[in-house]
């Protein structure tokens, strides 16, 4: 894939392509991580880190019903959970 430089107001710009976007995972206002080499640049995605207190506070525990914790191990996975 090759990408022209462009002026934008006093800057330089390149523009990426959604299908670029998309192969990241990426969105417009999302940022990217510049990692700077002697022979390029990379651009990687930068992934925000979540704790797990701040995935517990994304629970709705309201919506769901007291889980039984007898049959934990035999539920489906739901995601790319580790085995």
């Amino acid at each position: 894939m090759e990408l022209r430089i462009q002026k934008w107001g006093d800057s330089a710009a390149v523009r990426l392509p959604i299908e670029l976007l998309g192969f990241l995972g990426v969105a417009l206002g999302d940022s990217l991580l510049v990692d700077l080499r002697a022979d390029g640049v990379i651009l990687k995605p930068k992934r925000r880190a979540f704790s797990l207190d701040d995935l517990v506070a994304l629970c709705d525990t309201a919506a769901s019903e007291p889980a039984d914790m007898a049959d934990w191990g035999n539920s489906k996975q739901v995601g790319r959970e580790a085995c």
